[in-house]
C-alpha cells in the first residue's frame, strides 16, 4: 500500500474541512490519556489496576477535558492468564470498550505470529499505527498497519504516527514478510510529509523505550509530543531523572514533550498539552494517575471480563506440585544472572529431551515472566511464568557455535535485554565489562561420567534443547538458527515445566554457579 498517497488523501480531506472553519483559536489544548505495556493485565490485582478501574478513570478524565485522545503505546498482548483464556479477541474487546483512539505496535503483538495480530486489527475499532513496519504484498498484514492518522479539534489538525522498535524482528515472531525500517529515518520522512501538507501539531506514538524516545526527540525536527512505551518506565512529576512530563529540546531548538506510563495497567497517564497556532508546545502538565481502590470499577467492563476471569481461575486452580523455596523469575535478575527458576526451566527441557541425546539447554531470560513463591504450584503460575506458548526444539551445534550463541546472550546484559541465557547442563564465565562480542571467557559441559564440568572443544558437537523462538534465530540467536539436525519436538515448554514440577516435587533448588562473572581486573 502506498502510505504517502494515503497520507495525502487524509490530510487534504482534513484541511478542506478546516478551511471552512472561521473561528480558529490561537491555541489548542488537548488532553492525552495514555497507557503502555499493559500486557493484558485487565483483572485488578491486590495493588490496584485493571480494565474496569481504567474505564472509570478514562470516563472521568474525558469529562474534564475539552479535547481528548486515548492512546496506547503497544504491548497489550501476552503476560496473563486472561490473555491465555481470551487471546487477541479479548484485547480487542477491552480496548474497543475503553474507547481507544489509536495504538502503536509493540513487539509482543507479534508473539503469536502475523495471523493472530491481523485478527486483532480486524476487530479493533481504532487505527493500529506503525510507520516503520513494512508488510510484503503476500503478508496477511499488508495494508492493515497504518503509518499515521489525523484528528480534528476546533478546526486544527493533529497528526499521530507510530514507531516500533527495530529489535522486534528478532525479539518476537513477525515472520519473514515483515520488516522494520530504521526508526529515525522513517520518523523524519513521516514528519516532513505531514508538514508539507500543513499539519504542524505532530505526536509520535512509540514503542521504543524511554531512552530511545529522548534520543528521537533530540534528533528529529517537527515532533511535538512523544507518547512512549517498551521500557516500562514510570515517570514521576517529582523526579529529577525521569520527570513527568520530560522536556527535550530538538535539533531545531523547539521543545518536545515526552511521556510514558509504567506498565501492567496500574496507572493512567494524563498529559494536558497546549499548542500555539504554529504547532509549538507552549504549555504541558500532567501526571501518572494510580488506579487504586479509590477508583470504582466500571460494572459493564467487569461483567465483560467475568467469564474470562472464571476461565483463568480454573487454570490457576490446577495444582502441579510444590516448592520449598521461592523460585526467582524477577525481570532484572533473569536478564542478568543465574536464578533458580531459570535453572529449573533449563533442567526441565533437558529432562524432557534426554531420550534425544541432549547435553545442554538454553532459555532466554526474557521468556520468563514471573516468579513462584514457596508452597504449592498451580498450572496458572506455570503459565504466568511461561505465557508465550513456546515449543521445545533440539538442535546440534559445534562448541564454537555454542560459544557464539552465549556471546550473543550476554551481549546486551547492561541493557537488561531478554536474550540473556539461563542454562542447564553447562557452565559459562563472562566478563560484562568487556566489549560486546568478546565477553565469554569459558564454556564447560557437565560430564555425566565424571560428574564434573569440562571444557568444550570448538569442533565438538553438542545437542542443545531450546525453545522454538530461539531456534528460529529470535533474540539475535543466529547461531541456533544455523545449527544442524534441527528437530521440533512439538512439546509445549509450559507443559514440560509442569510435568517436571510434578516429577521433582518438592523442589529445593538453589543457584549452582552455572553463570559466573569474571572481573576485568
Amino acid at each position: 500500500m502506498n502510505w504517502k498517497l494515503l497520507l495525502l488523501g487524509a490530510v487534504l480531506a482534513a484541511l478542506l474541512w478546516v478551511s471552512g472553519q472561521r473561528d480558529r483559536k490561537p491555541e489548542l489544548e488537548v488532553t492525552i490519556l495514555h497507557t503502555n505495556d499493559v500486557h493484558a493485565h485487565y483483572e485488578a490485582s491486590a495493588s490496584g489496576g485493571g480494565a474496569a478501574r481504567l474505564a472509570t478513570a478514562i470516563t472521568e478524565a474525558r469529562r474534564s477535558a475539552s479535547h481528548s485522545l486515548l492512546l496506547d503505546a503497544g504491548d497489550e498482548f501476552q503476560g496473563t492468564l486472561l490473555f491465555t483464556a481470551g487471546g487477541p479477541e479479548l484485547v480487542a474487546d477491552v480496548m474497543n470498550r475503553l474507547g481507544y483512539d489509536a495504538m502503536t505496535v509493540g513487539n509482543h503483538e507479534f508473539d503469536l505470529g502475523p495471523a493472530a495480530f491481523a485478527s486483532f486489527i480486524a476487530q479493533a475499532t481504532f487505527p493500529v499505527l506503525g510507520a516503520n513496519i513494512d508488510a510484503a504484498p503476500q503478508s496477511i498484514l499488508d495494508g492493515r498497519i497504518r503509518p499515521f492518522d489525523v484528528f480534528l479539534f476546533d478546526g486544527e489538525v493533529v497528526g499521530i504516527f507510530g514507531l516500533t522498535t527495530e529489535s522486534t524482528a528478532t525479539a518476537s515472531s513477525p515472520g519473514k514478510d515483515i520488516t522494520f525500517e530504521p526508526v529515525v529515518r522513517r520518523a523524519r520522512s513521516i514528519v516532513e510529509s505531514l508538514e508539507r501538507q500543513g499539519v504542524n501539531k505532530i505526536i509520535a506514538l512509540t514503542h521504543l523505550g524511554y531512552g530511545a524516545d529522548l534520543a528521537l526527540a533530540a534528533s528529529v525536527e517537527g515532533i511535538d509530543v512523544i507518547v512512549g512505551g517498551h521500557s516500562h518506565t514510570k515517570l514521576d512529576v517529582s523526579s529529577r531523572d525521569a520527570p513527568y512530563p520530560t522536556w527535550v529540546t530538538s535539533s531545531s531548538g523547539d521543545p518536545v514533550v515526552v511521556v510514558t506510563d509504567g506498565a501492567w495497567g496500574q496507572t493512567l497517564g494524563r498529559l494536558d498539552v497546549v499548542f500555539d497556532d504554529a504547532g509549538r508546545v507552549v504549555r504541558a502538565s500532567g501526571s501518572v494517575v494510580p488506579l487504586d481502590s479509590t477508583i470504582a470499577e466500571d460494572p459493564t467492563v467487569a461483567a465483560m471480563l467475568a467469564p474470562f476471569v472464571a476461565q483463568a481461575q480454573r487454570l490457576v486452580g490446577a495444582t502441579q506440585g510444590t516448592t520449598e523455596v521461592d523460585l526467582d523469575g524477577d525481570r532484572s535478575r533473569v536478564r542478568s544472572e543465574e536464578t533458580n527458576l531459570g535453572d529449573v526451566i533449563a533442567d526441565a527441557m533437558l529432562w524432557k529431551t534426554r531420550s534425544l541425546g541432549t547435553r545442554a539447554a538454553l532459555m532466554n531470560g526474557g521468556g520468563i515472566r514471573a516468579s513462584i513463591s514457596q508452597g504449592s504450584i498451580s498450572m496458572g503460575q506455570v503459565l504466568e511464568v511461561l505465557p508465550f506458548g513456546n515449543r521445545i526444539e533440539v538442535v546440534t551445534l559445534t562448541g564454537a557455535a555454542l560459544s557464539e550463541a552465549l556471546e550473543n546472550g550476554v551481549s546486551q546484559v547492561e541493557a537488561g535485554a531478554g536474550r540473556f541465557p539461563q542454562v542447564g547442563g553447562l557452565r559459562f564465565t563472562f566478563e560484562p565489562a568487556a566489549p560486546s562480542g568478546s565477553r565469554i571467557r569459558q564454556v564447560e559441559l557437565w560430564d555425566t561420567t565424571t560428574q564434573a564440568y569440562r571444557a568444550v572443544a570448538p569442533d565438538e558437537h553438542v545437542i542443545l534443547a531450546t525453545n522454538d523462538f530461539l531456534a528460529d534465530g529470535g533474540d539475535g540467536y543466529a547461531a541456533l538458527a544455523e545449527g544442524a539436525d534441527r528437530y521440533d519436538t512439538g512439546w509445549l515448554l509450559s507443559d514440560t515445566l509442569a510435568e517436571y514440577i510434578q516429577a521433582m516435587s518438592p523442589l529445593r533448588i538453589g543457584t549452582e554457579g552455572r553463570i559466573l562473572r569474571a572481573s576485568s581486573t
